[in-house]
């Protein structure tokens, strides 16, 4: 099934990321992760390049053949450039089509230490070249706080625009702490005319480390309460993540109420219990 088509019939879509084994384990071993997500029932699930979600991962294509075939859900396979030639994103293309599937996520990447761009700059060159020469349908990432790359936000919902017209038909976002971040970036996305289904993207806090990480990586901003909570629950992960669920359910159900998001893309970070409770959490307030 085609991701465009989900949204044709779905008032709110629930998906989730996960991301395939790293070094040489197996994507075998991912086992009783995609037995417990496909129980609670997402719309699709989308896998990374790797742990990080930079290069091209052997396991991508793999884990979203298992996924549609052995779980009936409809699986995106995440496609990187920036440190890719042509021939290089065509094999990825014809590993993934030859898993059966059918959905593509287009993404500029993270360019490794010490290489040099190759045939793509940016996500929306990587989006148009796809779409070009495939029949994939072809998702892309934007950035409710601005790319931590570009100083212009301005700037970034052009680029998102760019994307759009070179073919991209559904965006997932980048993760946030703040939904006044995403009501703030949906207004000027439509407003400079984009119109494709946008999905808000949502990592429920799991640790201190983590947070640290992705503020870095993405350039998210911490509201004062993420702050506090941490600071106040660092030396007991479990209520850490307890805490860092309940403020993701909150999120999410103020995103759904105000009707602002396509659908809620949920970073589940390979961990069940997380995206079943937020799936709880949305269906008894009847979603």
């Amino acid at each position: 099934m085609y991701i465009r088509d989900i949204y044709k019939t779905k008032k709110l879509p629930i998906s989730y990321e996960i991301f395939p084994p790293k070094g040489e384990l197996r994507v075998e071993e991912l086992r009783g992760t995609l037995e417990a997500l496909a129980g609670t029932e997402p719309d699709f699930i989308s896998v990374t390049c790797s742990a990080g979600g930079s290069g091209n991962g052997k396991n991508t294509a793999a884990l979203t053949g298992i996924i549609e075939r052995e779980y009936g859900i409809p699986a995106v396979a995440h496609v990187t450039c920036v440190n890719s030639t042509r021939s290089g994103v065509d094999e990825v293309l014809e590993g993934i089509r030859g898993q059966g599937i059918s959905n593509v996520f287009a993404l500029r990447g993270d360019k490794l230490p010490g290489s040099e761009t190759r045939d793509f700059r940016y996500g929306a060159e990587l989006v148009r070249y796809i779409r070009n020469r495939t029949d994939f349908c072809v998702g892309g990432g934007c950035y409710p706080e601005g790319h931590v790359e570009c100083d212009d936000f301005d700037a970034d919902i052009r680029h998102l625009r760019e994307k759009q017209d070179a073919g991209a038909e559904f965006f997932l976002s980048q993760l946030f702490f703040e939904n006044s971040a995403f009501f703030r970036f949906i207004d000027k996305a439509r407003a400079a005319g984009i119109t494709a289904p946008i999905d808000a993207g949502i990592m429920p806090i799991m640790g201190k480390s983590q947070i640290t990480r992705m503020v870095f990586l993405c350039g998210a901003s911490l509201p004062s309460a993420v702050i506090r909570m941490v600071n106040k629950y660092e030396n007991d992960p479990a209520a850490l993540l307890q805490a860092g669920m309940e403020y993701a359910a909150r999120q999410i159900l103020e995103l759904a109420e105000s009707g602002a998001a396509s659908g809620i893309h949920i970073y589940t970070m390979n961990k069940p219990e997380v995206a079943k409770f937020e799936m709880e959490a949305l269906r008894h307030a009847g979603f």
